[in-house]
């Protein structure tokens, strides 16, 4: 499997290099021999007789970056100073913090913020708890729980080593929908113990996102915690992949001139995600829809491997009754939606799909099948990843659904809310930007938030879930005055 150079694998080298000419040229040389791909080059220092630089690199694995580094020490009068993984050094102190939101220098600033101005408030919001959406955090606030048992790409890695990612998805809800979100990893497995404590925290929140749970537990969790909280909540390993995928297929569909009601599906990978990718894409009008898992296709009568969730999805989708391996019911497929693991789908399994295949393959960070693999025999093709077209990447929804949640109260995020926010994303592009190789928009358009927030704020009102008084637009106030 080839080996692609990327930033999550980058480094710095700090390199003491004799002053004369040709010597950065030889470690140029050595690190392009290696595999690597140059980054920015610095100086440090310089003397008369030696340089100091720093020179960063991206690799493609850790084996990588260090056999990358191994070269360069072989220069004769080259002194490796320090190697900084880049990616570490962004981690070091966690990467998000509490700030005041106004200023305590004064005794009067002191008094109010705290004691004893702070107990009128208390006691206005004791006697009417929904003052707390506008004197606290409350209103724009949302826990990013997790008991670090699905993380994604490494599984069951325990609460401490998953403050990483839950830390990362609350700077993805700051920058990208301006709502503050707290990281909270539960050292507990127990399904009941999680709801509990979920709702026992839930009053300092707006809203709840799930993450990295693994199945089938979390599909109770939330169906409960949904049922008995008056708060939005939502898996988003199950729903915001759900989301972007029904987006990208939408717009990929557009690009092969197929619809919804005729095509074949199959999905790898029946876990959380690709449950709740199936029942989205159903609502959207898709009728034919196989699931595999590592004993081949579920269908209906099937007894190995199965749980409640695959119970539901065997009654619901496979409508011909096809048994046997992937490789089986991939024959005459439309759309292949892998979200299971690396190298799972291969091109003679490409091969065996119909005209123009659409392959979305999301494992994470090495997809079913490389797009390099797949190129020849593919119309459309997505992958998770930031280094390829077609990045089906969950910051393109929860940002933006959690935002509009929170700008209506709604009560909870519905089915109509969720579609919505695909149809959202979906036209962001049009159909004279639409290609093969652009089929959903870039994580960093800033059209894409708002957009979502803005279609999820309309389906609250429509669908009669949204709590906060909508006031009437301009046009509306004018009409009425006539």
């Amino acid at each position: 499997m080839n080996i692609v150079p990327n930033a999550s694998y980058s480094f710095t080298l700090r390199l003491e290099i004799p002053n004369r000419v040709g010597m950065l040229s030889r470690v140029m040389q050595a690190i392009s021999e290696a595999g690597g791909d140059l980054g920015a080059i610095d100086i440090v220092q310089a003397t008369r007789d030696t340089m100091i630089r720093d020179i960063t690199v991206a690799a493609g694995d850790e084996a990588h970056a260090e056999a990358i580094a191994e070269k360069v020490k072989e220069i004769s009068d080259v002194h490796v100073v320090n190697f900084s993984d880049r990616t570490f050094l962004l981690h070091l102190g966690g990467k998000i913090s509490v700030h005041s939101k106004t200023p305590l220098k004064t005794r009067d600033q002191l008094s109010m913020a705290y004691t004893p101005g702070v107990a009128r408030v208390c006691l206005a919001i004791a006697e009417d708890k929904a003052k707390a959406y506008s004197l606290t955090i409350k209103s724009n606030t949302v826990a990013v729980v997790s008991d670090g048992t699905a993380v994604l790409g490494l599984g069951d890695i325990g609460p401490e080593a998953a403050m990483p990612v839950m830390e990362g998805k609350a700077m993805l809800f700051k920058e990208f929908g301006q709502v503050d979100a707290f990281p909270i990893c539960l050292d507990t497995k127990d399904t009941e113990e999680i709801i509990r404590i979920v709702k026992a925290i839930a009053p300092g929140f707006g809203g709840i996102n799930l993450e990295d749970i693994s199945a089938p537990r979390c599909f109770e969790i939330e169906e409960r915690l949904v049922k008995e909280l008056d708060i939005p909540v939502m898996h988003d390993d199950q729903h915001g992949t759900a989301v972007v995928v029904l987006a990208a297929l939408l717009n990929a569909l557009k690009v092969t001139g197929k619809q919804p009601e005729d095509i074949k599906v199959v999905v790898s990978g029946v876990g959380a995600s690709g449950v709740a990718c199936s029942k989205i894409i159903m609502a959207a009008g898709v009728k034919n829809i196989i699931g595999a898992d590592r004993n081949g296709a579920i269908y209906r009568g099937r007894v190995e491997n199965m749980n409640n969730m695959k119970e539901w999805y065997a009654e619901n989708t496979n409508p011909q009754g096809l048994k046997g391996s992937l490789s089986d019911v991939i024959e005459g497929a439309d759309v292949f939606l892998g979200l299971s693991g690396p190298g799972t789908f291969s091109v003679e399994m490409l091969k065996k799909m119909s005209k123009d295949p659409i392959v979305f393959a999301l494992a994470n960070p090495t997809p079913e099948i490389l797009p390099e693999d797949a190129a020849p025999y593919v119309k459309v093709m997505a992958t998770g990843r930031s280094d390829y077209p077609n990045q089906i990447n969950n910051v393109l929804c929860f940002p933006g659904i959690f935002r509009g949640a929170l700008d209506c109260r709604a009560s909870v995020i519905n089915e109509e809310m969720k579609l919505a926010a695909a149809r959202a994303i979906q036209t962001i592009i049009t159909d004279e930007e639409l290609s093969p190789d652009y089929i959903i928009p870039s994580v960093f358009d800033k059209r894409v938030a708002p957009a979502v927030a803005k279609a999820v704020v309309e389906a609250a009102y429509e669908t009669g879930v949204a709590k906060r008084e909508r006031k009437p637009s301009a046009a509306q106030e004018t009409a009425a005055m006539h």
